[in-house]
Protein backbone atom coordinates (compact mmCIF):
# COMPACT_ATOMS: atom_id res chain seq x y z
CA UNK A 1 0.00 0.00 0.00
CA UNK A 2 1.09 3.60 -0.58
CA UNK A 3 0.39 5.79 2.45
CA UNK A 4 -0.93 9.29 2.03
CA UNK A 5 1.41 12.18 2.85
CA UNK A 6 1.78 12.29 6.61
CA UNK A 7 0.33 15.13 8.59
CA UNK A 8 2.75 17.66 10.03
CA UNK A 9 4.24 16.31 13.24
CA UNK A 10 2.82 12.81 12.72
CA UNK A 11 4.45 10.07 14.76
CA UNK A 12 6.99 8.22 12.60
CA UNK A 13 8.59 4.79 12.75
CA UNK A 14 11.91 4.36 10.94
CA UNK A 15 12.73 0.67 10.64
CA UNK A 16 16.20 -0.56 9.64
CA UNK A 17 15.80 -3.98 8.06
CA UNK A 18 17.16 -6.36 5.45
CA UNK A 19 13.57 -6.95 4.38
CA UNK A 20 11.91 -3.57 3.75
CA UNK A 21 9.20 -5.26 1.67
CA UNK A 22 7.97 -6.90 4.89
CA UNK A 23 6.50 -3.51 5.80
CA UNK A 24 3.85 -2.36 6.37
CA UNK A 25 2.68 -5.98 6.53
CA UNK A 26 -0.21 -6.33 8.96
CA UNK A 27 0.29 -2.68 9.93
CA UNK A 28 -1.27 -1.78 6.59
CA UNK A 29 -4.55 -3.42 7.59
CA UNK A 30 -7.53 -2.39 9.70
CA UNK A 31 -7.27 0.70 11.92
CA UNK A 32 -3.49 1.08 11.78
CA UNK A 33 -3.60 0.84 7.98
CA UNK A 34 -6.38 3.40 7.73
CA UNK A 35 -4.46 5.74 10.04
CA UNK A 36 -1.34 5.25 7.91
CA UNK A 37 -3.31 6.16 4.79
CA UNK A 38 -4.70 9.24 6.52
CA UNK A 39 -1.24 10.41 7.58
CA UNK A 40 -1.88 10.08 11.32
CA UNK A 41 1.43 8.22 11.52
CA UNK A 42 4.23 7.41 9.09
CA UNK A 43 6.33 4.34 8.34
CA UNK A 44 9.79 4.59 6.80
CA UNK A 45 11.52 1.24 6.19
CA UNK A 46 15.26 1.67 5.54
CA UNK A 47 16.96 -1.11 3.58
CA UNK A 48 20.23 -2.15 5.22
CA UNK A 49 21.64 -3.85 2.12
CA UNK A 50 22.77 -0.66 0.29
CA UNK A 51 24.98 0.13 3.30
CA UNK A 52 26.71 -3.23 2.93
CA UNK A 53 30.44 -3.66 2.38
CA UNK A 54 32.16 -4.63 -0.85
CA UNK A 55 30.85 -5.75 -4.20
CA UNK A 56 28.34 -8.12 -2.61
CA UNK A 57 27.10 -5.58 -0.08
CA UNK A 58 27.90 -7.82 2.88
CA UNK A 59 26.21 -6.81 6.10
CA UNK A 60 27.63 -9.53 8.34
CA UNK A 61 30.80 -11.41 9.20
CA UNK A 62 32.04 -14.24 11.40
CA UNK A 63 31.97 -13.67 15.18
CA UNK A 64 35.17 -12.54 16.88
CA UNK A 65 36.47 -15.36 19.07
CA UNK A 66 34.85 -18.01 16.91
CA UNK A 67 31.52 -19.70 17.10
CA UNK A 68 28.55 -20.48 14.92
CA UNK A 69 26.59 -18.04 12.81
CA UNK A 70 27.24 -14.51 11.64
CA UNK A 71 27.13 -11.09 13.29
CA UNK A 72 25.90 -7.87 11.69
CA UNK A 73 28.80 -5.49 11.08
CA UNK A 74 29.19 -2.24 13.06
CA UNK A 75 30.41 -0.17 10.10
CA UNK A 76 27.35 -1.13 8.06
CA UNK A 77 24.87 -0.53 10.88
CA UNK A 78 26.61 2.65 11.92
CA UNK A 79 26.11 4.21 8.48
CA UNK A 80 22.49 3.11 8.43
CA UNK A 81 21.75 4.48 11.90
CA UNK A 82 23.40 7.79 11.06
CA UNK A 83 21.22 8.03 7.97
CA UNK A 84 18.12 7.17 10.00
CA UNK A 85 19.00 9.93 12.48
CA UNK A 86 18.70 12.62 9.82
CA UNK A 87 16.10 15.18 10.84
CA UNK A 88 15.30 13.53 14.17
CA UNK A 89 15.74 15.06 17.64
CA UNK A 90 18.97 14.07 19.40
CA UNK A 91 17.01 13.19 22.50
CA UNK A 92 16.02 9.63 23.48
CA UNK A 93 12.78 10.87 25.04
CA UNK A 94 11.70 12.68 21.88
CA UNK A 95 13.00 9.99 19.53
CA UNK A 96 13.91 6.62 21.10
CA UNK A 97 16.20 4.20 19.26
CA UNK A 98 15.75 0.51 19.94
CA UNK A 99 17.14 -2.84 18.86
CA UNK A 100 14.70 -5.77 18.84
CA UNK A 101 16.54 -8.50 20.74
CA UNK A 102 15.53 -11.65 22.67
CA UNK A 103 17.92 -10.61 25.43
CA UNK A 104 16.30 -7.17 25.78
CA UNK A 105 14.03 -6.01 28.56
CA UNK A 106 10.41 -7.13 28.09
CA UNK A 107 8.25 -4.73 26.09
CA UNK A 108 5.29 -3.52 28.16
CA UNK A 109 2.22 -1.33 27.78
CA UNK A 110 4.07 1.44 29.61
CA UNK A 111 6.77 1.30 26.92
CA UNK A 112 4.08 1.66 24.25
CA UNK A 113 2.67 4.66 26.10
CA UNK A 114 6.12 6.19 26.39
CA UNK A 115 6.88 5.68 22.71
CA UNK A 116 3.49 7.08 21.66
CA UNK A 117 4.32 10.34 23.44
CA UNK A 118 7.57 10.72 21.46
CA UNK A 119 7.89 12.25 17.98
CA UNK A 120 8.80 8.87 16.56
CA UNK A 121 11.12 5.91 16.96
CA UNK A 122 13.99 4.20 15.14
CA UNK A 123 13.95 0.40 15.26
CA UNK A 124 16.83 -1.87 14.29
CA UNK A 125 15.80 -5.36 13.18
CA UNK A 126 18.59 -7.83 13.79
CA UNK A 127 19.31 -11.02 11.86
CA UNK A 128 21.70 -13.95 12.17
CA UNK A 129 23.35 -14.12 15.62
CA UNK A 130 22.67 -10.45 16.32
CA UNK A 131 24.54 -7.17 16.00
CA UNK A 132 28.00 -6.04 17.07
CA UNK A 133 27.81 -4.86 20.69
CA UNK A 134 29.71 -1.68 19.83
CA UNK A 135 26.74 -0.47 17.79
CA UNK A 136 24.41 -0.86 20.76
CA UNK A 137 26.85 0.95 23.05
CA UNK A 138 27.76 3.75 20.64
CA UNK A 139 24.20 4.68 19.72
CA UNK A 140 22.72 3.96 23.15
CA UNK A 141 20.14 1.58 21.70
CA UNK A 142 17.46 0.21 24.00
CA UNK A 143 17.32 -3.57 23.72
CA UNK A 144 13.69 -4.68 23.68
CA UNK A 145 12.20 -8.17 23.68
CA UNK A 146 8.60 -9.15 22.95
CA UNK A 147 8.92 -12.47 24.78
CA UNK A 148 11.11 -15.30 25.99
CA UNK A 149 11.60 -16.91 22.59
CA UNK A 150 13.82 -16.42 19.55
CA UNK A 151 12.67 -15.30 16.10
CA UNK A 152 14.64 -15.45 12.86
CA UNK A 153 14.73 -11.65 12.79
CA UNK A 154 13.35 -8.51 14.38
CA UNK A 155 10.76 -7.62 11.76
CA UNK A 156 7.80 -9.36 13.41
CA UNK A 157 8.79 -7.94 16.77
CA UNK A 158 9.08 -4.45 15.26
CA UNK A 159 5.59 -4.70 13.81
CA UNK A 160 4.20 -5.80 17.17
CA UNK A 161 5.87 -2.87 18.93
CA UNK A 162 4.65 -0.39 16.31
CA UNK A 163 1.09 -1.73 16.44
CA UNK A 164 0.97 -1.46 20.24
CA UNK A 165 2.26 2.10 20.03
CA UNK A 166 0.31 3.45 17.06
CA UNK A 167 -3.06 2.42 18.49
CA UNK A 168 -2.42 4.83 21.39
CA UNK A 169 -2.02 7.81 19.05
CA UNK A 170 -5.09 10.07 19.19
CA UNK A 171 -7.69 9.44 16.43
CA UNK A 172 -6.20 6.07 15.40
CA UNK A 173 -8.83 4.11 17.33
CA UNK A 174 -12.48 4.92 16.89
CA UNK A 175 -13.06 4.75 20.64
CA UNK A 176 -10.02 6.07 22.49
CA UNK A 177 -11.68 5.27 25.83
CA UNK A 178 -11.27 1.56 25.09
CA UNK A 179 -7.52 1.84 25.63
CA UNK A 180 -8.18 2.95 29.21
CA UNK A 181 -10.05 -0.23 30.11
CA UNK A 182 -7.95 -2.96 28.48
CA UNK A 183 -5.26 -5.25 29.85
CA UNK A 184 -2.31 -3.59 31.59
CA UNK A 185 -3.90 -0.11 31.63
CA UNK A 186 -4.16 -0.30 35.43
CA UNK A 187 -1.58 -3.03 35.94
CA UNK A 188 -4.22 -5.76 35.64
CA UNK A 189 -5.29 -8.16 32.92
CA UNK A 190 -8.61 -7.28 31.30
CA UNK A 191 -11.91 -8.72 32.51
CA UNK A 192 -13.85 -11.23 30.33
CA UNK A 193 -16.16 -9.95 27.59
CA UNK A 194 -19.56 -11.24 26.44
CA UNK A 195 -22.10 -10.38 23.73
CA UNK A 196 -25.26 -11.79 22.10
CA UNK A 197 -26.71 -14.40 22.10
CA UNK A 198 -27.49 -14.54 25.80
CA UNK A 199 -27.10 -18.34 25.77
CA UNK A 200 -24.62 -20.17 23.56
CA UNK A 201 -23.81 -23.89 23.72
CA UNK A 202 -25.52 -23.98 27.10
CA UNK A 203 -23.33 -21.19 28.46
CA UNK A 204 -25.01 -18.03 29.71
CA UNK A 205 -23.81 -14.46 29.97
CA UNK A 206 -23.23 -13.71 33.68
CA UNK A 207 -26.49 -12.37 35.07
CA UNK A 208 -24.92 -9.26 36.54
CA UNK A 209 -23.95 -8.01 33.07
CA UNK A 210 -27.62 -8.02 32.07
CA UNK A 211 -28.79 -6.25 35.24
CA UNK A 212 -28.31 -2.70 34.00
CA UNK A 213 -26.70 -1.82 37.36
CA UNK A 214 -23.56 -0.08 36.11
CA UNK A 215 -21.91 0.36 39.51
CA UNK A 216 -22.23 -3.36 40.30
CA UNK A 217 -21.05 -4.26 36.79
CA UNK A 218 -17.94 -2.11 37.28
CA UNK A 219 -17.20 -3.82 40.60
CA UNK A 220 -17.66 -7.28 39.01
CA UNK A 221 -15.33 -6.42 36.14
CA UNK A 222 -12.68 -5.11 38.53
CA UNK A 223 -12.93 -8.25 40.66
CA UNK A 224 -12.65 -10.50 37.60
CA UNK A 225 -9.62 -8.56 36.38
CA UNK A 226 -7.97 -9.02 39.77
CA UNK A 227 -8.78 -12.76 39.82
CA UNK A 228 -7.39 -13.36 36.32
CA UNK A 229 -4.25 -11.38 37.09
CA UNK A 230 -3.62 -13.26 40.33
CA UNK A 231 -4.13 -16.64 38.59
CA UNK A 232 -2.26 -16.00 35.34
CA UNK A 233 0.31 -13.32 36.08
CA UNK A 234 1.48 -13.46 39.71
CA UNK A 235 4.29 -11.06 38.80
CA UNK A 236 1.79 -8.39 37.75
CA UNK A 237 -0.41 -9.18 40.73
CA UNK A 238 2.42 -8.63 43.22
CA UNK A 239 3.33 -5.32 41.58
CA UNK A 240 -0.31 -4.23 41.61
CA UNK A 241 -0.69 -5.11 45.28
CA UNK A 242 2.50 -3.26 46.18
CA UNK A 243 1.20 -0.16 44.41
CA UNK A 244 -2.23 -0.33 46.05
CA UNK A 245 -1.19 -1.51 49.51
CA UNK A 246 -2.89 -4.88 49.07
CA UNK A 247 -2.03 -8.30 50.47
CA UNK A 248 -1.11 -10.41 47.41
CA UNK A 249 -2.24 -13.57 49.22
CA UNK A 250 -5.60 -12.13 50.23
CA UNK A 251 -8.85 -13.23 48.62
CA UNK A 252 -11.01 -11.04 46.41
CA UNK A 253 -14.75 -10.91 46.84
CA UNK A 254 -16.24 -11.88 43.49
Amino acid sequence: MTPSPRLKGAWTARVLTLFPDAFPGVLGQSLTGKALQEGLWALEPIDLRPFGSGRHRNVDDTPAGGGAGLVMRPDVLGQALNTAASGTPDNPESWPRAYLSPRGKPFTQKDAERFAKADGITLLCGRFEGVDQRVIDHFGLEEISIGDFVLTGGEIAAQALIDATVRLIPRVLGNQASTEEESFSEGLLEHPHYTKPAVWEGREIPEILLSGHHAKIALWRKAMAERLTKERRPDLWRAYCDTHGRDPDGDQEL
